[in-house]
């Protein structure tokens, strides 16, 4: 594998290491700092909020500006949020108002550099010598080793180090995750039409942002593959959020869950996997009915809550369902979203994904707390039937093959939009 590739998919993986072990690591350091349950609640809910404006708005920069070197700021101010905490500490001590201060700042350079880093995806597949089916296999895989490293990682660094030294680690992560994606050279970031030539921007911030939302929700493929992504996170927070962690209490096997969380991501990884190996031969309609009906399949295992180890076995049916799923679905958006767009359509997708775990979290206490856990299980669950109709009926998800005249009109429509 060339050196583009690797160099991104590294970047990738030290970047995804790095908010993994952010994610379980830092209530623990605000509570320890704070001794407030409350204090770690309201730094989540500051942060949530400007990390999906970012989403929105930011897009529109990564459309302007060579797309790796927006990966690297965006790497470079979450390398710098976290490594300010500690600073700060030595200088005068920290208090909940310095945490939701750079947490803030952190939230402004996560989802920005998630659709960064995807929206450089078409190009590591042009200049990479790679297919974009083994490029975007292997990434879910790393993914799914990332999360299943990153959350031991935080929990073995809180054991043996104080906050301070693990938010320096976690803050070197990111660091160098943006030092890697320098590896990339600097034409690869390059914002390019169809025929090679330089992207041209006209017209201001606003009008691009409306040109971006125009052809997001103006595309049928678009805003179905968008929903059915938005279900599955739905359906996956709140699983993963409140009724597992609520079925296990009741069973009194709380450790367990972990276990859970090992057999999705072990499905994942293994369908990350078997779609880099396999994923361009056959058809990819037959791809998607395996992933999609398969994610059914996994869902109403969990739903009917049997036993702890027949719910590990839904868990790894889902994992691996995804896998095959979603790894299809970053292909397609390398093909149909138009390159010059990648930005604030990715953008957008990804602020709405980043809003949907607290959804399926409040819509599950809701549920169980009136209800019960069984019910709520299967009362969430049974949204992904929703996303299973829409599968199996859009036209637009009929065929999937690659069409080599759709991004020249992509590109055409672009224009006529500027």
């Amino acid at each position: 594998m060339k050196l583009i590739p690797v160099a991104y998919l590294t970047s990738y993986v030290l970047s995804l290491l790095g908010n993994s072990i952010a994610a379980i690591a830092f209530p623990l350091i605000v509570l320890q700092t704070t001794g407030s349950a409350l204090g770690a609640g309201v730094v989540a809910a500051a942060t949530a909020i400007p990390a999906v404006i970012a989403g929105l708005l930011m897009g529109v920069v990564i459309d302007r500006i060579n797309r790796r070197t927006s990966s690297f700021v965006t790497d470079l101010v979450s390398a710098a949020s976290v490594a300010a905490l500690p600073l700060i500490d030595l200088l005068s001590g920290l208090n909940l108002g310095w945490f939701i201060l750079f947490g803030i700042i952190g939230s402004l350079g996560d989802v920005p550099g998630m659709t960064a880093r995807e929206a450089l995806l078409p190009a590591i597949v042009r200049h990479g010598d790679i297919t974009s089916e083994r490029l975007v296999g292997i990434r879910e895989a790393l993914g799914a080793v990332a999360m299943l490293v990153g959350p031991a990682a935080a929990g073995t660094l809180m054991v043996l180090f104080d906050g301070s030294t693990v938010l320096w680690i976690t803050a070197a992560t990111s660091f160098a995750a943006a030092l890697t994606t320098l590896l990339i050279p600097g034409r690869v970031g390059q914002i390019v039409t169809s025929d090679g030539a330089a992207a041209i921007t006209t017209g201001n911030g606003w009008s691009q942002l409306r040109d971006g939302w125009r052809a997001l929700f103006t595309s049928r493929f678009l805003v179905v593959t968008t929903a059915l992504s938005l279900i599955s996170v739905v359906v996956l927070a709140a699983l993963q959020g409140l009724l597992l962690p609520v079925y296990f209490t009741l069973e009194e096997q709380p450790g367990m869950l972990g276990f859970v969380l090992t057999a999705l991501a072990g499905g994942t990884l293994v369908g990350g996997l078997v779609y880099a190996i396999a994923g361009a031969r056959g058809r990819r309609r037959a791809w998607f009915l395996t992933g999609l009906v398969g994610t059914t399949v996994g869902f109403g295992v969990i739903a009917a809550l049997p036993s702890v180890w027949v719910v590990f076995a839904g868990a790894f049916v889902v994992g691996l369902s995804s896998g095959l799923f979603g790894s299809l679905i970053g292909v397609l958006m390398i093909e149909r979203i138009p390159e010059q767009m990648r930005g604030r359509i990715m953008g957008t997708q990804n602020a709405i994904m980043t809003a949907a775990p607290a959804i399926g979290i409040v819509a599950a206490a809701v549920l169980t707390e009136y209800a019960g856990v069984g019910v709520a299980a299967l009362t969430v669950t049974s949204l992904w039937l929703i996303a299973l109709a829409l599968g199996l009926a859009s036209r637009s998800l009929r065929n999937l093959e690659p069409d080599p005249t759709r991004a020249t009109d992509d590109d055409a429509a672009v224009i006529s939009h500027a």
